[in-house]
């Protein structure tokens, strides 16, 4: 029986750097397989862009998620969650385990801005129950949070059931760390880097110099064994949010 895990949750900002100053994709990809996450949840994947596509020569043609996926990651969700004309984004999930279901619900709080979360259920070989995985991208502002943490609550009350394990992970833009108090209060999760490391979230953004806590990752049905930040002045070339991992145990 499969009883360790190891979850891995990056932004990757599009697939470029601040500014769209570089195409950084290639580099995303060998962070992500360095960090030989089982599950990896990904935020703001630009898996289509048609000026993009053209000014990079290295854009891949089948689109970000397929290419970050690779021959790593056997399975894979996407939920698309922002559409313009050029393109879209979303969240996704790389999975080494098979995605039996998986829904992208719409969060957006504002017409000015589209959100999403992705609700993937894994089948990991042993689990008498699948893993429910939540990816999530929040609003910038705290009444939009609100809105998004409440309706995170509702899809886990009606469709998680209590005793299945639960991992929710991305990024919370939550400049404030009042968004997570209603999951662990409320739902009875746990933040992996509260838990283990010094009683808050982990500094996760800029990458470069980590002052802001905005990423997490809540689970349920776990023991916390090790967290980690990937992070530091290397990151200036890869993205602005740094990486987190986490190697959990099923209780």
């Amino acid at each position: 029986m499969q009883s360790v895990i190891r979850i891995a949750t990056f932004n990757i900002h599009k697939g470029v750097t601040s500014f769209n100053a570089r195409f950084a994709l290639h580099e995303q990809r060998e962070l992500i397989r360095k960090l030989q996450a089982d599950v990896v949840f990904l935020q703001e994947v630009r898996d289509q862009h048609i000026k993009h596509s053209r000014r990079f020569s290295a854009w891949p043609l089948a689109g970000q998620v397929e290419f970050l996926a690779d021959a790593v990651w056997s399975d894979y969700a996407y939920g698309k969650n922002s559409v313009y004309p050029a393109g879209h984004h979303g969240n996704a999930l790389l999975s080494k385990y098979p995605i039996v279901k998986y829904e992208n619900i719409d969060i957006s709080a504002h017409q000015s801005e589209q959100r999403g979360m992705l609700h993937g259920e894994i089948a990991v070989p042993g689990w008498h129950q699948p893993l429910h995985c939540i990816c999530v991208h929040l609003g910038l502002f705290a009444g939009w949070r609100r809105k998004q943490i409440a309706i995170l609550r509702k899809q886990i009350e009606e469709v998680v059931p209590k005793d299945a394990p639960l991992v929710i992970a991305g990024d919370f833009n939550d400049w404030s760390m009042s968004a997570g108090r209603e999951l662990v209060h409320g739902l009875h999760l746990q933040e992996v880097f509260e838990h283990h490391s010094g009683g808050k979230p982990a500094r996760s953004f800029p990458s470069f110099l980590p002052l802001f806590r905005l990423d997490r990752i809540y689970v349920r049905g776990f023991h916390v064994r090790h967290v980690e930040v990937h992070a530091g002045p290397q990151f200036m070339k890869v993205s602005d949010h740094a990486a987190l991992t986490a190697v959990l145990s099923r209780i």
